[in-house]
């Protein structure tokens, strides 16, 4: 394995350069490019005329630094267009080809690297988003995920695996990280030790991880790195890339133990390789305090520390209007230990906050936020943008919160919906209360654009459930059947989460005339 600082990454621009070039030259053809840029972390976006690039946070973590960087390209080259995504990366997006690989080459200098940000590499390392701060964790995880993060670059230079690998690290059962469906997650728990899952996934043929291990301690978590990686190479489909995701081992392998019983040999293989991958963190504590200012406001959440606040902001969709994170940027530069949290379900969370401060960061960001759960909802960027996506997740989105908006519903009618443009669930719609999937629909023997939709999935440790599948509706009645099954909460007096609790079949019953129409 070759280990490089994030300086010694830049030796590999130039020919990202020369292919960026050609394929814009159109002398490269789409495909070819795809499989070389993914590489860099950057692919061209649908109809290729511009391209995307993803900055890797290890752990969500956007510091003010990194933040400033953000802000600074913004600026600089004038950009329209960003994501916080949910592997908790910012992606810029509409990049003509001439400032791709600049922006690639300056991130590095304020330690963003976007190698392996696509293409059959380690991606970007997630993890529960209130690390360190969070009331309710069992313990920190963040030291141990960034350790983690550092130690899987060194696995993008070497031998290549069928396809990519996902590693996740939660603090609590609220497993919002989603690490007992990952490649690799690290669930923390009680004791200061992770239960290590395995083989998870969502999209085709999806699956809950595998427990491999209980009670690992977390300076060990490198040799169940190592025997990820070993297992993968050793039984992942090299032939088959629709069948190339860790999650195809449990079936081919025959089963979740005995896929359990060929990681545990790896992981005897890379101890008794005398290898020593013991690792040593430095605690991350915070040291500011509270100076005895308050902020009362639902979006300002208490920390464990004493007199400090994080502010939550969602965009929604996950888009930021570029203005207010620029000016965001502005005012957290003056703010002692502030930084920017990036979650899986594209909320940002701005941590460390006097009482004062977090009324700065309320007002910032006041007017390009959620104002319910609904409007809260996750969407995949979309077809509009994604070459393999199918529908345009953003734009239905856009359309859905208008009409909630327009039919004046309570806060609390209606969940957090999750959309994917296609099968490979980047929406996390499989686990989610109400999924939607980028699907195609026959109308009077008409093929129109519609949606797939799926109920009552679950993320939470010990909870976990895939969504059970409903039917089809059509892109466009989609609006109002969430409108309608609104409505149809709001006269009930309940919140959507207890109506849902005391009519297990309302759901289904709302959507059946949407799903029937032929």
């Amino acid at each position: 394995m070759e280990i490089r600082n994030d300086q010694d990454w830049k030796q590999d621009i130039p020919a990202f350069r020369a292919k960026t070039a050609a394929f814009y030259a159109g002398e490269l053809s789409k495909d070819a490019y795809k499989g070389f840029s993914g590489l860099y972390g950057s692919y061209a976006q649908k109809g290729g005329k511009a391209s995307m690039l993803r900055l890797r946070m290890t752990g969500g973590c956007v510091t003010k630094e990194k933040l400033k960087f953000v802000a600074d390209t913004i600026r600089k080259y004038q950009l329209h267009k960003a994501h916080f995504t949910t592997c908790q990366t910012i992606q810029l997006h509409d990049l003509d080809g001439a400032i791709v690989a600049d922006i690639m080459e300056q991130a590095l200098d304020v330690g963003i690297v976007t190698m392996g940000g696509g293409g059959d590499f380690p991606r970007n390392v997630t993890c529960s988003p209130l690390s360190g701060v969070d009331k309710e964790e069992y313990f920190n995880v963040l030291p141990w995920a960034k350790a983690a993060g550092e130690y899987l670059m060194g696995f993008i230079r070497a031998e290549k695996m069928p396809r990519k690998l996902k590693v996740a690290f939660s603090s609590s059962p609220k497993n919002l990280s989603h690490a007992t469906y990952r490649d690799l997650g690290f669930a923390a728990r009680p004791d200061g030790c992770f239960d290590v899952y395995s083989a998870g996934g969502l999209g085709n043929n999806p699956r809950f991880g595998v427990l491999i291990a209980e009670a690992v301690k977390p300076e060990d978590i490198c040799y169940y790195i190592k025997a990820m990686w070993l297992t993968f190479r050793a039984y992942g489909n090299y032939e088959n890339r629709g069948k190339a995701r860790s999650r195809y081992m449990q079936e081919s392998l025959g089963g979740a133990e005995n896929y359990r019983k060929a990681f545990l040999e790896k992981l005897d293989e890379v101890y008794a390789s005398g290898e020593d991958l013991k690792l040593q963190v430095q605690k991350m504590e915070v040291n500011k305090t509270g100076d005895g200012s308050t902020v009362s406001d639902s979006r300002a959440l208490e920390q464990k520390q004493e007199g400090l606040y994080t502010v939550l902001w969602h965009p929604i969709g996950g888009q930021p209007d570029l203005s207010v994170l620029c000016a965001l940027s502005d005012a957290l530069q003056k703010m002692d230990e502030a930084e920017m949290r990036l979650a899986p379900d594209e909320t940002a969370y701005i941590i460390n906050l006097t009482g004062e401060e977090a009324k700065k960061v309320l007002a910032i960001t006041a007017g390009n936020t959620a104002k319910t759960e609904f409007e809260a909802s996750v969407s995949c960027i979309g077809a509009s943008v994604c070459q393999v996506g199918v529908r345009d997740s953003q734009a239905l989105l856009q359309a859905c919160v208008k009409a909630v908006r327009e039919a004046d519903l309570p806060a609390d009618a209606l969940p957090k919906i999750h959309i994917s443009g296609c099968p490979s669930s980047c929406g996390t719609h499989q686990t989610g209360v109400l999924g939607f999937r980028g699907a195609a629909k026959k109308v009077n023997d008409k093929t129109e654009s519609a949606f797939l939709l799926y109920l009552n999935g679950c993320e939470e440790q010990g909870k976990e459930k895939m969504g059970e599948e409903l039917g089809t509706i059509l892109e466009s009645q989609i609006p109002e059947f969430l409108t309608a099954l609104g409505k149809t909460v709001a006269d009930a007096s309940l919140s959507f989460t207890q109506w849902n609790l005391e009519n297990p079949d309302g759901v289904r019953t709302v959507a059946a005339p949407f799903i029937e129409l032929q």
